[in-house]
């Protein structure tokens, strides 16, 4: 069997003139994630993971924060965009491992509902998917508000 690892990171700043998207999930918040699409951080974190995992290179290079048929878009499109090149190349993803860094709101009442929508657009068991949110302690950028980070660690296997 063919498994490969993977591993994702993504940061964005965060303002009051945004929405908060994280998971596929709108998130109410006074302060959102500041990006060309919708700006969720853990989406972006799962997308490079998996690209990183099947060598396709990373997000930017798919899906440009130049190009204008991405601004706005909704990350859960990239996601299953990234899951269809990864069917391409006969890979199915068997678990991943996620950590949100956000000061507040508190994210952890909304990870079932995180773990049901990546779920969903990776074909595979809730419970392959673990979403762990911590803070930064009032530490740095994270921790003074002032941005949102989100590491993703993947395993997949090629069928």
């Amino acid at each position: 069997m063919n498994i490969r690892i993977g591993f994702g990171v993504d940061v964005h700043r965060l303002a009051d003139t945004h929405e908060l998207f994280i998971g596929g999930k709108k998130i109410e918040s006074d302060l959102g994630a500041v990006g060309h699409s919708d700006a969720d951080v853990l989406l972006h974190a799962i997308c490079d993971a998996l690209l990183g995992a099947a060598n396709l290179r990373d997000i930017g290079f798919h899906f440009s924060d130049t190009d204008p048929v991405y601004k706005g878009i909704d990350s859960k499109i990239l996601l299953a965009d990234v899951f269809k090149l990864l069917q391409a190349k006969k890979y199915a993803v068997i678990n991943l491992d996620c950590t949100v860094i956000l000061e507040k709101p508190k994210l952890n009442p909304h990870i079932p509902e995180m773990q049901t929508i990546i779920a969903g657009i990776l074909s595979i068991d809730e419970d392959c998917v673990s979403i762990k949110a911590t803070t930064h302690e009032k530490v740095d950028s994270f921790g003074e508000r002032k941005a949102v980070k989100a590491y993703a660690v993947c395993l997949l296997y090629k069928n």
